[in-house]
């Protein structure tokens, strides 16, 4: 099949919707891992409760997307907080290993819970009918133009917590050295849990995007995390930015592989992206190497 210049424009069109869609559960998994020290394989599971949380207040409001979208970023940011202070700080003493595993298996109940209480099936949001944005021989798809706009908005915000704020300083303290910003006062333990629930708040308005774009079901965050987790290795866990940029990357790239290896095969390209990452460069693309002092 021969490809013109414009099948390759749209191809990185959808390759940067999909590229900022994963950016927002990267993101979570390389705030986690840079406060606390370990990747949250739970993560895709919190976007999961922000979507069934968005879906459940859309049919309780009647159809509202305002009341989903609420929803959504409610259920994450109490799932996220909860996990904190349910699960993740009774352990937070015993070391990354620990709270990897115990990440695991929250993210197994979690799964758990939701199928048993909300069945199996996939669950969808009821859109109106949209003609694609065209501009020339490029065609852009509404919806998945306002996912990837909302996405952005989020992650600006999130950068701007980050670095305009106290709570954004306190944090970024944190990640640069946990023990000395306990030594200087800081409240570690209220700062985490506030990292928490603003990971939570990512999740759930992940899973109200994903709901958007695709389906609600239990299973649906589960199958972002990996494409998450290698675009935050590929960015340089612990580097938000970096998360992002590398999300951008390994959509666009695995939009533009679709022609030659096909539908089903293009989703292997983000993790022969990583493995090249980590044997080139195992600190990401975007972390410096840190010296032995």
């Amino acid at each position: 099949m021969d490809l013109v210049w414009a099948d390759y424009a749209n191809l990185v069109l959808n390759g940067l919707a999909e590229g900022l869609l994963i950016a927002l559960p990267a993101l979570a998994v390389t705030l986690v891992f840079g406060v606390a020290r370990f990747p949250n394989a739970a993560t895709g599971d919190l976007v999961s409760v922000g979507g069934f949380g968005a879906f459940g207040a859309y049919k309780v409001s009647g159809g509202s997307f305002l009341m989903a979208a609420i929803g959504g970023l409610a259920a994450g940011a109490a799932a996220g907080l909860a996990s904190w202070q349910l699960v993740f700080k009774p352990v937070a003493r015993h070391g990354s290993v620990t709270l990897l595993l115990t990440s695991i298996g929250l993210g197994f109940l979690i799964r758990a819970l939701l199928g048993l209480g909300f069945g199996n099936e996939h669950n969808m949001f009821e859109l109106p009918m949209m003609r694609a944005w065209t501009m020339g021989a490029i065609a852009i798809n509404r919806m998945d133009g306002i996912v990837a706009l909302l996405a952005l908005a989020t992650m600006i915000g999130v950068f701007a917590l980050l670095h305009a704020t106290p709570a954004g300083r306190v944090l970024r303290a944190m990640a640069d050295n946990v023990d000395l910003a306990r030594v200087a006062g800081i409240n570690t333990a209220r700062a985490s849990a506030w990292m928490w629930s603003l990971v939570g708040v990512v999740c759930g308005i992940a899973g109200v995007l994903v709901g958007l774009k695709t389906q609600v079901s239990p299973e649906v965050g589960a199958e972002l995390l990996l494409a998450a987790f290698a675009a935050a290795v590929v960015g340089g866990l612990g580097n938000p930015l970096g998360a992002v940029a590398g999300a951008v990357v390994l959509g666009v790239a695995q939009e533009l592989s679709t022609p030659f290896v096909g539908f089903t095969y293009k989703i292997a390209l983000s993790y022969a992206v990583m493995l090249l990452v980590l044997l080139w460069r195992p600190q990401g693309l975007f972390n410096r190497v840190q010296g032995v002092r």
